[in-house]
């Protein structure tokens, strides 16, 4: 019986299906056909072709170099340093131009350090001490401005003090700005020149607009409506586009994204691919509720008196840092995409086809009518174990209608 089964079972490997077509006269499943077509030819061109493209072959890999200048001047007036002139040289870190480059729009200074002796900032707690014991000579504090020198320096014997240290002294001055000391920084403009390529298509382009007028640079500013291919925007327009106001960043700092979004379709033409742009500000959170708001760094400038001693100005910087990021993709006509995807619709309707097969031989009332018109066996020889399958199939196929 075992051996039976199981040859009865090999010879139906070589049986072949084909596909026998009925005209079923439903009117609702008819009907149920007909949407799903519609359905996937919507999908197909709506979607598919108009809206994702998908007749084109991409190229997301875009290759950039993003150079910059900044113009404008401003004056400060301090007590430390008196007047100063700060043209772009001044304030723009680094100077070269950059993807990424920070502004001053406000410092502290403190003027005319020397190396030598003084106590440490009350600010470091590794500083602290209560008697000399406590200032091992020669260590380093950490978090400190120098290296002890192995005395404590105390008001009274009865007060906490400082070590003295070893260092740039007198050590930096710790209070908060009141207000921006270059306020005329949101005049400044800065200059975006974004060159673009695409290697797989053989395309490059600048976001700089392609024109015979020399003085357009000179007089344009970035607008969306009136002047939007031109590279040249107001920092304080950078700002607003992003959400804030200029003056209120510009005390303690921060920092902005400048999005170049480059989308191409090359089959409408060379002209056609240009530029947008999009801002935001990157130093906050959600929740708004960060104590690391804010842009800040240090440096020095160093120099020497007429007898030769050495000495430096320490400056603590706030502005707004830039970063530029580009992002690109190109498009353009392949028989590839546009064969497979055209290939992708008429696999969807034949499983729409499949879907109705299924209602109208199983959901149906009339299911077992319409099975029976759909499925037979032809038999090649009058007994064979092919035979023998079909009436097996046959029998199966009552037991589904019974």
């Amino acid at each position: 019986m075992a051996g039976s089964f199981f040859s009865k079972r090999f010879a139906a490997l070589f049986d072949y299906k084909t596909e026998k077509y009925i005209v079923a006269e439903n009117k609702r499943v008819g009907l149920l056909y007909r949407l799903i077509q519609l359905f996937i030819i919507g999908y197909i061109i709506g979607w598919v072709f108009l809206s994702k493209k998908g007749y084109q072959e991409t190229d997301e890999a875009v290759q950039s170099s993003v150079v910059t200048k900044l113009k404008g001047v401003s004056v400060t007036n301090t007590t430390e340093a008196g007047v100063i002139v700060w043209g772009p040289e001044d304030y723009v870190i680094p100077p070269q131009g950059e993807a990424v480059l920070f502004v001053v729009t406000n410092f502290l200074e403190t003027p005319n350090q020397k190396l030598g002796y003084c106590p440490e900032s009350p600010k470091v707690l590794d500083g602290h001490c209560r008697a000399d014991a406590d200032c091992e000579d020669g260590k380093m504090v950490e978090a400190g401005h120098g290296i002890r020198s192995g005395r404590c320096k105390r008001k009274d014997e009865n007060s906490t003090g400082t070590c003295e240290i070893y260092g740039w002294c007198p050590i930096e001055r710790n209070f908060k700005p009141q207000g921006p000391m270059l306020a005329n920084a949101e005049n400044f403009t800065i200059y975006i020149k974004n060159f673009i390529s695409f290697a797989k298509f053989t395309f490059s382009k600048s976001n700089v607009l392609e024109t015979t007028d020399n003085s357009y640079l000179k007089r344009c500013r970035y607008d969306e409506e009136l002047h939007p291919y031109c590279p040249i925007f107001r920092l304080g327009d950078i700002t607003r586009r992003a959400g804030y106001n200029f003056q209120d960043m510009s005390t303690f700092g921060g920092s902005i994204g400048i999005m170049i979004d480059w989308d191409c379709d090359l089959d409408k033409g060379y002209s056609n691919c240009n530029p947008r742009y999009h801002f935001t500000r990157l130093d906050i959170s959600v929740s708004n509720k960060t104590i690391a708001t804010g842009f800040n760094f240090r440096h020095a400038r160093y120099f020497k008196n007429g007898d030769g001693e050495g000495f430096r100005s320490l400056y603590k910087v706030y502005g707004v840092r830039f970063n530029i990021m580009v992002h690109g993709k190109a498009g353009k006509f392949s028989i590839i995409p546009t064969a497979i995807n055209v290939a992708s619709g008429l696999a969807l309707m034949g499983a729409g086809a499949f879907f109705c097969d299924v209602v109208l031989l199983y959901l149906m009332k009339k299911g077992e009518f319409y099975r029976e018109r759909k499925f037979e066996c032809s038999r090649g020889t009058p007994k064979s174990a092919s035979q023998d399958n079909c009436e097996g199939k046959s029998r199966e196929q009552e037991n589904l209608t019974s």
